[in-house]
């Protein structure tokens, strides 16, 4: 799942980054608002962490401008601005959430997992197919009860496809779900995940739909 990460300060931004790539995310960072309006316009996000105090654009016009748009990307508000008028104001601005600096990482990890879940209107945060079950707060895969252990790259693409499940994703739509900015993604890789994927759970369990994607299949 890709996230946009928008923070002007390097030491934060480093240390949210690497704690959201740990917990499963791929990750795009951004430190003023200008860069962070050009990227919002990609459609491939699932949820935007915005500071206020951004250089060139503050977060706040950012954010105004997102919701003007009508775009429904979920966001949390990440800033030191403290004072209950400021956070009163950036939800009323549009935003889902907002955390004051300094802030726990792990709180903040689990304030993005329950905005995901609340987006996708899904009160458990397990995801479930048929005997398929996904937990992305544990990072655990069950099929008919037996844990299947997965590489963070398999456990990112099974999530992509287990959030539409019956979907059809198409390779570029997992390709960003699964890698963020800078990342190295080989011609195949998806192909390769999809494979690990197929002979860890069954053949069965991803279809290939010639010439569009791939699908998780519905196991019993």
């Amino acid at each position: 799942m890709r996230l946009l990460l928008i923070e002007d300060d390097p030491m934060i931004g480093k240390a949210v980054r690497e704690g959201l790539r740990s917990a499963g995310f791929a990750v795009d960072w951004v430190v003023d608002g200008r860069s962070a309006e050009a990227s919002l316009a990609d459609p491939g996000y699932a949820l935007a962490l915005l500071d206020l105090g951004l250089p060139s654009q503050d977060g706040m016009q950012l954010l105004r401008k997102l919701r003007a748009g009508g775009a429904t990307l979920p966001v949390l508000i990440a800033s030191a601005r403290d004072a209950v008028g400021d956070r009163i104001a950036g939800l009323n601005a549009g935003a889902d959430d907002y955390v004051t600096k300094p802030f726990d990482l792990d709180e903040l990890i689990a304030r993005v997992h329950a905005l995901l879940r609340r987006h996708a209107g899904a009160a458990n945060p397990l995801q479930c197919y048929g005997a398929l079950v996904l937990d992305p707060l544990q990072r655990r895969v069950t099929l008919r009860g037996t844990e299947v252990a997965l590489s963070p790259r398999e456990f990112a693409s099974l999530e992509a496809l287990m959030r539409r499940p019956g979907a059809v994703l198409s390779r570029e739509q997992l390709e960003d779900a699964v890698y963020g900015w800078g990342d190295e993604v080989g011609s195949n890789a998806i192909e390769v995940h999809l494979h690990h994927l197929r002979r860890k759970l069954g053949a069965e369990a991803i279809r290939n739909v010639r010439g569009v994607g791939y699908r998780v299949s519905e196991l019993t």
